[in-house]
């Protein structure tokens, strides 16, 4: 038996083997291997990450990604996956996987549903179908799925909702967790509860205390990087974790940027993930050390440099910033291809250098350095916003 299916049997799933005050660097036990925390997850919506392939992601690091049971169940169907068994067979994949709930379209299909109690009907922006989403329904769709870590289904308030709005929607999620608690998930699949509140203090701390008296898995913190000030993003955060176990995992959804996620792993956040990578990579966004570059610039025309001099990803061993530029110049999709690939090979390094600064104990100096180099770094600042991370996600 290996020690991840033994760990699951003695009815443990996180430990946590490091602490810089409340950061903490922990090892999270599923059935398709054991992953350190604090982690990033690349975004997978439809079975792939965008203009990736998975052995690519396995060579850069990847070790767990995100997929969407909603958007998967629309298309291709459950009866297709069920013929690869399950989500790793039709991707081809090894590795972790976790799926959303549906929860988010919840959120962002907003003029495409009807909610009420017992669950949601959501039509497809795709095909027009529609499909009614219970709790129990998303996670039977999950079981199908076989992913590793399974979410409950939630209602994400929107950030504008009134007290009363996000108090209902607030009740109805923790309701749906009770709901899904009950159903069950397979023997080998953990199940994540899904902190709400909106913007508001008092509900955000009432929901992680209502939840964390259920015996889930992990707890995720959702509702927020919609928009909403960094400062406030970070405050409800905090707020939230305080009411949250400490000993089980934590996860913030929707959190992608370097400076967001190094001040939420201060605060105890393990897991992360978030379409920022990729989506800054299509337009011509690099992720360095140094702070992001424009890379469309003309700045870069004849510039021979590799992306970032230190990094060891096949983009910046072989290709020099002169003719990055010149593929997104004239439009060609390599451009965002080999953009994609460092910029996600830059988040596997980035959170290697977190954990390594959690367990050595120079995080306050990695810390300061990730901020110095995104807030007044030598980049170009393209796309410096940090809320909203998980617009588009």
């Amino acid at each position: 038996m290996s020690d991840s299916l033994q760990h699951r049997e003695q009815g443990l799933s996180f430990e946590i083997i490091a602490r810089s005050g409340t950061a903490r660097v922990g090892r999270l036990h599923t059935a398709h291997g054991v992953f350190e925390t604090p982690i990033f997850m690349p975004v997978g919506t439809n079975a792939n990450v965008k203009l990736m392939r998975v052995d690519q992601l396995k060579e850069i690091g990847v070790q767990i990604l995100l997929g969407n049971s909603y958007h998967l169940a629309v298309k291709p169907g459950l009866e297709t996956i069920k013929l690869h068994r399950g989500l790793h067979g039709f991707m081809g994949w090894t590795g972790g996987i976790l799926t959303d709930s549906g929860g988010f379209q919840v959120f962002s299909l907003k003029e495409l549903r009807q909610i009420d109690d017992d669950g949601v009907t959501i039509r497809s922006p795709v095909d027009g179908s529609k499909l009614f989403l219970t709790p129990e329904f998303s996670i039977d769709i999950q079981k199908t799925l076989n992913s590793d870590i399974v979410m409950v289904l939630d209602h994400c308030p929107s950030p504008d909702d009134s007290y009363e709005e996000t108090v209902r929607s607030l009740k109805r999620t923790q309701y749906w967790a009770e709901r899904s608690l009950k159903h069950g998930v397979n023997d080998w699949q953990l199940l994540f509860a899904i902190a709400q509140g909106g913007a508001y203090e008092d509900l955000r701390r009432l929901s992680a205390q209502k939840l964390a008296e259920l015996p889930f898995s992990g707890f995720a913190i959702g509702g927020l990087s919609l928009g909403e000030e960094f400062e406030k993003t970070l405050y409800l955060t905090s707020i939230t974790l305080e009411s949250l176990p400490v000993e089980r995992p934590r996860y913030f959804m929707g959190g992608g940027s370097p400076e967001l996620i190094v001040h939420l792993a201060e605060m105890g956040v393990d897991m992360f993930d978030s379409v920022f990578p990729t989506r800054l990579a299509r337009h011509g966004a690099a992720l360095t050390f140094r702070g992001r570059l424009n890379i469309k610039s003309a700045r870069y025309k004849n510039d021979l440099n590799p992306i970032e001099e230190e990094c060891d990803c096949t983009v910046c061993r072989n290709h020099s910033r002169s003719y990055i530029h010149h593929l997104f110049d004239r439009g060609e999709v390599l451009g965002g291809i080999l953009l994609t690939h460092h910029n996600l090979r830059f988040m596997m390094r980035f959170m290697q250098k977190l954990r390594d600064s959690i367990a050595n104990g120079t995080f306050s100096e990695y810390k300061k350095e990730v901020i110095d180099s995104y807030v007044k770094g030598e980049g170009d600042g393209l796309c410096s916003d940090i809320a909203g991370d998980a617009l588009s996600r």
